[in-house]
């Protein structure tokens, strides 16, 4: 009789474990699939900027598969993609169905992509001292702001 209880306490343990680390796997993969869905990124950016290649490799060092196009004139480009005047820097990206204006942190740029939000884009206006690709001898305040479809901003986070 003990046997009997022994061998089905052991098989609903194994039953029990065998589920857990299955939907553990599941949730993990998904998180996984979720975070890697969109790596590439399109940079549009001045051919002589050297801010803009040090922002290009705080991506590619962040996962972003990233590629450039060295264009002269980016107004075009901002004008395509909506980036109006008081949110525009020195590049300008693509990634998904947003845009990705001047200096944001590819922290940023991943809770974007893993939240989803229904907005243009984000931007870090201007090209603040001790952004990504703009280290230097001092680091300013800035905040990353979004961009909603009516162009209103709102901060999406601040350093």
């Amino acid at each position: 009789m003990k046997n009997k209880q022994k061998l089905k306490m052991a098989s609903l343990f194994t039953a029990v474990f065998a589920i857990s680390l299955y939907l553990g796997f599941t949730v993990t993969n998904q998180e996984a699939v979720a975070d890697t869905e969109i790596k590439e990124i399109m940079v549009y950016k001045s051919p002589t900027c050297g801010c803009c290649n040090k922002w290009v490799k705080h991506l590619e060092k962040e996962g972003f598969n990233v590629k450039t196009k060295n264009i002269r004139d980016m107004n075009p480009v901002k004008n395509k993609m909506g980036v109006q005047r008081q949110f525009q820097s020195c590049h300008t990206a693509k990634i998904g169905k947003y845009f990705v204006e001047g200096h944001v942190p590819a922290k940023d740029i991943k809770k974007l992509l893993k939240e989803k939000p229904d907005i243009k884009g984000l931007s870090a206006p201007g090209m603040p001292m001790g952004s990504p690709g703009m280290e230097g001898p001092r680091k300013d305040r800035y905040d990353v702001v979004a961009i909603d479809k009516n162009n209103r901003a709102t901060v999406y986070s601040s350093y």
